[in-house]
């Protein structure tokens, strides 16, 4: 099955896709300076640039996009039919990436949450607290 869009009309659609201040970052973020915690965004010097430092509590937190960083079981992280060799191997070394990150980054004595993108909505309206015990948990 060939592709509905032109190579072209692709490309624009891709390069649109964001990488940082995507709604479930702002949603998260909005709701743990509501709940008075003090964060950084996206700090250059950690491995994995994570998308919120919470240095009081040596914490980062990844929000993670079900399909680009390959969230198992998830039909949002389903490789589309065509150009699967393609997906596979750029999914595939996104997981790499993150974990060889996560490792680096408790090794450096960081906790670690993901939050993936099919579970934001539910995280934060549903289960509140369950962020705030994570990053409190010692």
């Amino acid at each position: 099955m060939s592709d509905i869009f032109t190579k072209n009309k692709r490309s624009e659609i891709m390069a649109a896709v964001k990488a940082t201040e995507t709604k479930p970052e702002i949603v998260i973020r909005k709701f743990l300076f509501s709940k008075g915690f003090r964060y950084r965004k996206n700090v250059k010097l950690l491995p994995g640039k994570p998308d919120v430092v919470l240095s009081k509590y040596n914490t980062v937190i990844f929000i993670n996009g079900c399909f680009w960083h390959g969230h198992n079981n998830c039909e949002a992280s389903t490789l589309p039919k065509s150009g699967i060799e393609y997906w596979s191997k750029k999914i595939g070394s996104n997981i790499t990436r993150d974990k060889k990150n996560i490792t680096e980054l408790k090794r450096l004595g960081w906790k670690v949450i993901i939050v993936w993108e099919c579970q934001y909505k539910k995280l934060i309206e549903e289960t509140k607290s369950k962020l705030i015990k994570l990053i409190l948990k010692s």
